[in-house]
């Protein structure tokens, strides 16, 4: 079956949406919220022009009585594609908060490893083991034990924290 040169899409352009896409689902799995929001920017691009592929060929304005219908132009891809520029721009103003607010208090724009979750995962793993070993010593300590030993690794110096306080 011929492909018909009016429907089917500039491979150029589909070559552009795949990278585009890739490199942005690449950059959004880094941990530097830098890389994050060129990864958001890069995505959103290819969304739209994902968007314009998929609408199909350009025509008239789609306005009644203007042109026949089948020849206007579908204007539901053009109302994706503002949408989708809306939303990338928001995205982008958040994380550039983010980065700066990262940036003003610790120097770096790295996402770190939540202390919470590290600090439930070893409650999980401790509980495992006091399933299978009723009288081992780490059942005894408490969160806030658990809690002050967890240690960030983003911290430039560890003896310079504070002693957690007790909230009653």
């Amino acid at each position: 079956m011929p492909l018909n040169p009016e429907t089917s899409p500039n491979l150029t352009l589909v070559v552009v949406i795949a990278a585009l896409v890739t490199v942005g689902v690449y950059l959004l799995l880094e941990r530097s919220l830098s890389r994050v929001l060129i990864g958001v920017i890069l995505l959103g691009n290819g969304a739209n022009l994902l968007f314009l592929v998929a609408g199909g060929a350009a025509g008239r304005p789609p306005i009644i009585g203007g042109a026949d219908a089948s020849e206007m132009s579908d204007p539901l891809p053009q109302a994706m594609v503002l949408t989708a520029i809306v939303i990338t721009l928001g995205m982008t103003a958040f994380l550039l908060a983010m980065a700066y607010r990262s940036w003003q208090l610790h120097r770096h724009d790295e996402v770190q490893d939540d202390v919470e979750d590290r600090r439930i995962a070893r409650l999980a793993a401790r509980d495992e083991r006091a399933t299978t070993d009723a009288d081992t010593e780490d059942t005894r300590s408490t969160l806030d034990e658990e809690a002050a030993e967890t240690r960030d690794e983003t911290d430039e110096a560890p003896s310079e924290r504070s002693t957690p306080v007790e909230v009653p």
